[in-house]
């Protein structure tokens, strides 16, 4: 028997990475999953491992209102209701405080606190009662690192909403909470690499500074994005769960 057997779950940025390791767990538990992701070739591909029985992706970009929209009629259309809402999608920025742009900020922004607040406000008809909203946090909101300070301030922003949703959700029961995962292997991950230095240096350099020793693997997110999700942690919300390997801690 699964974790989330009977279960509708909704994964935004499910196409790869957390999102997508994410997704295939909570199917594995035996949830139904609505996955959406911006290209609709990798949510294919994620669709299919995951299996048609189990999944549906829904094309979109988080961005777009609209999109949203299409989703969440998607849901109602097919006559189901939302038990987990993981709003995963966003994306970093790493620029220094001399060089960021206007452009910088609204795309962080926007990826970031306005994409995850609309996101769950579009939900809300068709969450549940006793349903689990879980939003994608990261340890940077909390670090101070050099470079990092939009994206580490649009985290913040989710950190915050977290505390005021679980406040306003609470009458029914809806239970939410952020996760916020360290440094992790994944697409994105490679993609922070510094300029001048190589992806192995790069995991080496942030290994190093982890207690744990290494970064973290997806299948660990979606562990802790489960637990999360389940009836684990009914009495748990408006936390921030770290899955740092004790970098924040320590």
């Amino acid at each position: 028997m699964g974790q989330l057997d009977g279960k509708v779950t909704v994964v935004t940025g499910a196409s790869k990475g957390i999102g997508f390791a994410s997704a295939l767990r909570f199917a594995e538990e035996g949830a139904y999953v609505y996955l959406t992701g911006r290209g609709k070739e990798e949510l294919d591909a994620a669709v299919s491992e995951i299996g048609a029985a189990r999944a549906t992706g829904v094309p979109g970009d988080v961005t777009d209102l609209a999109d949203l929209d299409r989703l969440f009629a998607s849901i109602d259309a097919d006559g189901r209701r939302i038990d987990v809402l993981f709003a995963n999608a966003g994306g970093t920025t790493f620029v220094p405080l001399a060089d960021v742009t206007e452009e910088d900020y609204e795309r962080s922004m926007s990826l970031n606190v306005r994409s995850a607040l609309f996101t769950v406000q579009k939900a809300l008809p068709l969450l549940n009662d006793n349903a689990s909203v879980i939003l994608a946090s990261s340890t940077t909101a909390g670090r101070g690192s050099a470079g990092v300070g939009v994206y580490a301030a649009s985290k913040a922003g989710v950190r915050s909403l977290t505390r005021t949703w679980a406040n306003e959700l609470k009458d029914r029961g809806i239970r939410v909470n952020a996760l916020a995962p360290g440094g992790t292997e994944t697409p994105a991950f490679a993609a922070a690499t510094p300029e001048g230095a190589s992806l192995d240096e790069f995991r080496a350099m942030l290994a190093g500074q982890v207690p744990l020793g290494r970064v973290a693997e997806p299948a660990e997110q979606a562990a802790a994005a489960l637990f999360l999700a389940s009836d684990q942690s009914s009495y748990i919300t408006g936390i921030e769960l770290l899955v740092d390997g004790g970098i924040n801690q320590i």
